[in-house]
């Protein structure tokens, strides 16, 4: 978020979706109070150095990090946030002062801080945990809304690969020495990660489809979701059907592993100095729209995704369900959650960035890539992204070429008709190929008696063409 939009959001004021805190010296007791409620309802901005007049007082310079380990450590601690859900602060600075901005989505689980469940109006935040019917409502309305939510009561933990939880320990310990996944059994990692919940309308509890999805089984993935499926194309000589293809029913993690090694088989690896460190612009930016292409799509409905590799360009579809429609634009729109639960899942591990950042990553790295490029990302119920891998100039380079090869062919072509048929008129000649009109063969046989390949013998009317070898 940059300064300006910082300053539009506060000049409107505390709303269902906006909401101050002064957090001058600390973080104020009742911000995740905040923080619940936006999860529950449907997002929105914490925003800390700001009073309830819309005044920017700002945050002392010495307690930022501490706001900042406050706000990390207690939504990872499910005694203050239950479930825990990642939260990504940042701070921004105007007029001299320092603000911390914290982006709260809306989650697909129901969350409670402090053992109270809170919800948000244009009043702000309220306390419903002893409303029964609120209480309910809102977890109906999780359940209805996000098909990762749907419980599988008589799932075991025998429908996961063992194997994978391995790779997860392995991965967050490279986020970092601490993370408490590390010493988790199996079982406590699924439900430290949101994946195992009660269903609210039969009272059941047990693995939800996301955990499934994410490290089941291959034989446990397909029976719960028979159509699952990502198709990884390869279509540059034989455009009809394709050079290469991985047909991917597994599950999610593994996916990630074959979409990525499919990119790296077909793409060439492009190196940029980002300070003192070389990356991999190919890497950086497929990571980034493996991960959308795999999390941000509605698992319930049969369209197989698609990861698709064009000579000129890299597209993926994968059905949706749209919170805005056309083309999104990297400065100005608002991430929004399409499968949260998957979705932290894959931040934790590192696999993708925090909501909206992915995005915007795309748009750095792909000019540095396909130089004078720019991707796109389109919302719609079959979203797509596409990552150009020519530029317009190039485009106009390989159109210039293919121009003067089908040039060719069709002098060739006429040439070979004169030396058999020397008397033909240029109708004759456009009837016989069939794809060419007379003023085109006219044109043709300009060019080639230019370049001394033809000459004409006696009039228009009764010559003939003579062919020079």
């Amino acid at each position: 978020m940059t300064p300006t939009q910082l300053q539009h959001i506060i000049q409107k004021g505390e709303s269902i979706a906006v909401e101050f805190k002064t957090s001058m010296k600390k973080l104020n007791k009742n911000a995740f109070e905040s923080i619940c409620a936006f999860l529950n309802r449907r997002g929105g901005h914490l925003i800390l150095g700001v009073n309830d007049k819309k005044e920017i007082t700002g945050i002392d310079e010495h307690a930022i990090r501490r706001i900042l380990d406050t706000l990390a450590k207690n939504a990872n601690n499910p005694q203050k946030l239950n479930p825990p859900y990642y939260l990504s602060p940042e701070v921004i600075e105007i007029k001299d002062k320092k603000i911390i901005v914290v982006y709260v989505p809306e989650s697909s689980q129901v969350h409670s801080t402090a053992g109270k469940i809170f919800d948000r109006n244009e009043d702000g935040d309220f306390n419903i945990t002893n409303n029964s019917d609120l209480v309910t409502q809102l977890f109906l309305k999780k359940q209805k809304t996000y098909s990762e939510n749907q419980v599988f009561p008589y799932a075991t933990i025998d429908e996961f690969k063992p194997e994978l939880f391995d790779k997860v320990r392995t991965l967050v310990r490279s986020q970092g020495p601490n993370h408490p996944w590390i010493s988790m059994s199996n079982e406590e990692i699924l439900k430290s990660a949101g994946l195992y919940k009660q269903d609210i309308q039969t009272g059941k509890s047990g693995y939800t489809l996301a955990a499934i999805l994410l490290l089941g089984k291959d034989e446990v993935v397909l029976s719960v979701l028979p159509h699952h499926k990502t198709d990884a194309i390869v279509r540059i000589e034989n455009i009809d059907r394709y050079d290469d293809r991985d047909d991917i029913r597994v599950n999610l993690f593994e996916s990630y592993d074959r979409l990525m090694a499919f990119m790296i088989k077909h793409l060439p690896d492009k190196f940029y100095q980002e300070g003192d460190q070389r990356i991999s612009l190919r890497d950086h930016i497929f990571r980034e729209v493996i991960g959308n292409l795999l999390i941000h799509r509605e698992f319930a409905n049969g369209f197989p995704a698609k990861l698709i590799i064009e000579k000129d360009r890299v597209y993926t579809e994968n059905w949706n369900k749209p919170h805005g429609h056309g083309n999104i634009d990297p400065v100005n729109f608002t991430p929004y959650p399409k499968n949260p639960m998957i979705a932290r899942f894959f931040k934790e591990i590192g696999w993708v960035d925090e909501l909206g950042s992915g995005v915007r990553k795309v748009f750095k790295f792909t000019p540095l890539y396909t130089p004078g490029a720019k991707p796109e990302f389109i919302e719609q119920d079959v979203f797509k992204a596409l990552i150009p891998l020519t530029t317009q100039k190039t485009t106009q380079k390989t159109t210039q070429k293919t121009t003067q090869k089908t040039t060719q062919k069709t002098e060739d072509r006429i040439v070979a008709l004169l030396k058999e048929n020397p008397e033909f008129s240029r109708t004759q000649i456009a009837q016989v190929l069939g794809d060419i009109t007379e003023d085109g063969v006219k044109y043709h046989l300009s060019k080639l008696r230019e370049s001394e390949k033809i000459v004409r013998i006696g009039p228009d009317r009764g010559g003939y063409w003579k062919v020079m070898e």
